[in-house]
Parts: C-alpha cells; structure tokens; sequence
C-alpha cells in the first residue's frame, strides 16, 4: 500500500523539538522523506532514528536557518539527496 505521502520530500526546520518534531514525524508517517533540519544535531539525529526505525527516510541538516547560507546549504542538501522537495515547513523554536 502506498501512503499519501509516497514519493514526496518535506524540508522542516524546528525540527529539533516541539511542533517541529512533531510535524515531521507525521510527515515521515505519511510517506514522505523528511529533511529535519535545526541546529540541536543531537536531537536531530535522536529524531532521524526514531523515524527510520518506524520505516521512513530522515535526512539531518545541522543549521541556523537566521544565516541566508546554511538556510540555502539546507535546501541544496535536501535537493541533492531527494532530487527536489515538495514541501517546506517552518517551525521556529
């Protein structure tokens, strides 16, 4: 079975914690591949584990979305790994 979301890639900042963490795990539990995105690597990477045990991709981008160059180094990974990105969402801590 295909979920909704099969196919897709999502880019969430704030991820980290909250909402954030929240939003992309049930983005990776709908299907999409997921950037988690925010500058806790730790706590990424903890979220990243969780989604991959559950059967989803997590991709960890360790950045400050404030700086114009790692907001544009995030969307560049997440493009390289994914070959595009469907959706943004950003949930600022």
């Amino acid at each position: 079975m295909t979920s909704k979301l099969t196919g897709t890639a999502a880019l969430v900042t704030g991820a980290s914690s909250g909402i954030g963490a929240a939003t992309a795990s049930q983005l990776a539990a709908l299907g999409a591949s997921v950037a988690l995105v925010a500058r806790r690597r730790d706590r990424l990477e903890a979220l990243a584990a969780d989604i991959e045990e559950a059967g989803g991709t997590a991709l960890v981008i360790e950045a400050d979305i404030t700086d114009r160059a790692q907001a544009q180094a995030a969307v560049d990974q997440t493009v390289e790994r994914s070959g595009s990105w469907t959706s943004w969402s950003t949930t600022p801590g």
